[in-house]
């Protein structure tokens, strides 16, 4: 049998400006949520991104290829009621951050961690105002409660949109850190994520590709680079 999806019914998609955002209508009729509320995001690019996904569609519609509309609908109908419980929930990352747990061996692992990690830390230190400590081993170590509270507050005061787009950011690389990181300016997305792969490109550099792991680990990546599209139109008007 073959899967069953909704019909095109509208001809236009289109972005109009209401309290508080912008909202995509389709035709006449405006978009709302799963949960039945209305889809006002905050910016008009944001909205635009999301009219290019319904434009884009054709006669039936197809959920899949529409990532900026399911994170908005995310975003509204499971961040926005339980903003505090989710910014909790990634903020404990920057108690057990990846760039902090360093491999004891071989040399050459331990090198490259630290080439690639030691500079992520100093520029959390620099711009987030968080120094955190890399140690040896697995073994969870606390860091600093002064930075893990001014990290924590950095979380929640994200929007329920930024939030939403910053739990695929932090999830998908690990690290509450790599995740600010792609926040600002400083570096690019995809240099970003090859940090928080370090460890498994080095064991596919040892051992060789996996078809399967490299196929897991491009889902993630383009899931990665949405989240960041996702968070800088939250930013751009």
């Amino acid at each position: 049998m073959s899967e069953w999806a909704p019909r095109r019914f509208y001809t236009q998609a289109h972005v109009v400006d209401t309290d508080g955002g912008f909202i995509l209508h389709l035709d006449a009729r405006p978009l709302r949520t799963p949960g039945k509320a209305p889809l006002v995001v905050p910016t008009r690019g944001l909205a635009e991104a999301m009219a290019e996904e319904w434009q884009a569609q054709s006669e039936k519609i197809d959920p899949r290829t529409m990532p900026f509309t399911r994170t908005a609908n995310t975003a509204i109908d499971k961040v926005a009621p339980q903003h505090a419980e989710v910014a909790d929930m990634l903020a404990e990352y920057g108690d057990c951050d990846l760039l902090c747990y360093r491999a004891e061996s071989p040399a050459d692992l331990v090198a490259r961690q630290a080439a690639g990690w030691d500079p992520m830390l100093d520029w959390a230190e620099a711009q987030l105002g968080a120094r955190l400590h890399p140690v040896t081993g697995l073994m969870h170590r606390p860091q600093p409660t002064e930075a893990v509270e001014v990290l924590r507050a950095r979380t929640h005061a994200l929007t329920p949109f930024e939030l939403a787009a910053f739990h695929d950011l932090v999830a998908l690389s690990g690290s509450l850190v790599l995740g600010f990181a792609a926040t600002f300016p400083d570096h690019s997305a995809e240099a970003i994520w090859a940090l928080s792969r370090l460890d498994e490109t080095f064991q596919q550099e040892l051992w060789g590709e996996d078809e399967e792991a490299q196929a897991a680990a491009e889902v993630k990546l383009q899931a990665f680079l949405h989240a960041h599209r996702f968070f800088a139109h939250c930013r751009t008007a």
